[in-house]
């Protein structure tokens, strides 16, 4: 069983930046693809990024493009998601994904807040 835990989430001025990690336990990183995913209030659970198994590929929302990226350290069995350009409409909790084949596994999420 893998055990992800997300955190550097918390409360910013728009414009501003966060680096959001998810250390991973149990489990080996390096064998899963990797995803972040939001969910703001009131709203689903829609994708932010991803990260191929080796990290050559990568892979991003429309509403991030050019402001966040998601790089892996599979050294430290960690993922991050470095977000920057932070709007009010990023709002939300962010969860992080490991994927592989028939396994799924969810962190418990990270508050963000951006404030105007």
């Amino acid at each position: 069983q893998m055990r992800l835990v997300e955190s550097g989430g918390g409360l910013v001025l728009a414009g501003g930046s966060l680096r959001l990690s998810c250390a991973a336990s149990g489990r080996n990183l390096r064998n899963y693809a990797m995803g972040w995913f939001r969910q703001a209030p009131g709203k689903e659970r829609e994708f932010v990024a991803g990260i191929s198994v080796n990290g050559g590929n990568t892979d991003y929302a429309d509403s991030v493009k050019g402001r966040f990226t998601i790089s892996r350290d599979d050294a430290k069995n960690t993922v991050y998601l470095e977000m920057n350009s932070l709007k009010p409409e990023d709002t939300a909790v962010y969860y992080c994904n490991a994927r592989r084949v028939v396994s799924d596994y969810w962190g418990q999420g990270t508050q963000v807040t951006v404030s105007s």
